[in-house]
């Protein structure tokens, strides 16, 4: 089969189109014939090992699975000895580690049925900013009707279902991004935009009840500045930062600064899980969330996507078809 495979990191540069073996899926697993990928930062972070901190898991001097890809959507080719919800020709969505090939491997409990009125295109731009949207406004951040709500990087993956998500529970959303795409993210449900280049987030007269922070970039104290004495700001992933540690610096002052003031400040790695997907998949067949799609590329040229990605211009999401 063919794979985007990536043997040491580095650059998309590094990446290349080979003919590999087919993986056999292990008895908890689904093999899937993938139809299409999503492309988002967790594939930018796979490929440059970086931050440092994460190789531990990723593999410390070379990937651990050379194939590239985290999300996906395609069609059941085999299921393992343990597997029982799913069968060969069931379409499916969800976290397929290594997804940028004609097969992936992936565990049964982190995959769900594809939502009917999508396409595989559409399906596989979901899971992972989605699920990091659907995480990041739970508990103490899920906004209470009339309450405004503040997403940074209001027009990237993870920003639009936040945007879609935040309007659906009934807040008053102010996206920030780049002067480009103030039509496009008001056209995924919010009221204000703030155009990063010429506004600040904390020039508006009011505060924000909840501020998800997807850019990494904007210093603690200012962001706290921009959200009310019992606000809540949740820090998406651990962009910026250093070359060892990321934003985690950061997002580790926050967390240890947050039981001794009035403020909610939490940091969110998301996590893949079925129940997620399932809420995803039904949210999408209501029409309450749609996936914004900025281009699609053929596999061959996955390096493509990621240089567009690299260039912190997309709106919405990326996906590689197969």
């Amino acid at each position: 089969m063919k794979a985007i495979v990536q043997d040491a990191y580095g650059s998309a540069d590094l990446l290349r189109l080979r003919d590999i073996d087919r993986p056999v899926p292990r008895d908890d697993e689904v093999l899937v014939e993938v139809r299409a990928a999503g492309v988002g930062p967790e594939v930018w972070h796979l490929m440059t090992g970086r931050p440092y901190v994460a190789r531990v898991a990723l593999g410390v001097r070379k990937p651990r699975n050379p194939v590239r890809g985290w999300d996906g959507a395609g069609r059941v080719e085999a299921v393992g000895a343990k597997v029982t919800d799913f069968k060969p020709g069931d379409e499916v969505f969800g976290n397929c580690e290594g997804s940028y090939a004609e097969y992936a491997r992936a565990k049964a409990e982190k995959l769900a049925p594809k939502p009917a009125n999508l396409s595989f295109e559409q399906a596989a731009a979901l899971p992972v900013s989605g699920m990091t949207a659907l995480q990041a406004l739970t508990g103490k951040s899920r906004p209470k009707p009339g309450q405004r709500v503040l997403v940074i990087g209001a027009s990237g993956g993870v920003g639009t279902y936040a945007v879609q998500l935040a309007t659906m529970y009934g807040a008053e959303v102010t996206g920030v991004c780049g002067p480009t795409a103030t039509d496009f993210v008001r056209a995924q449900g919010a009221t204000h935009v703030l155009d990063y280049t010429h506004e600040d987030i904390t020039d508006a007269p009011h505060r924000y009840d909840v501020i998800i922070d997807n850019a990494g970039l904007r210093p603690l104290p200012v962001l706290r500045r921009a959200l009310t004495p019992h606000g809540t700001l949740v820090i998406v992933g651990g962009e910026g930062g250093t070359t060892f540690f990321g934003g985690m610096s950061r997002d580790l002052r926050a967390v240890l600064l947050s039981p001794f003031i009035s403020q909610n400040l939490r940091n969110l790695i998301s996590i893949a899980r079925r129940e997620d997907l399932l809420t995803l998949k039904d949210l999408a067949e209501k029409g309450k969330i749609t996936p914004a799609i900025d281009r699609t590329y053929p596999l061959a040229e996955a390096a493509a996507a990621i240089g567009h990605l690299e260039s912190g211009h997309p709106r919405g999401k990326l996906v590689i078809t197969v």
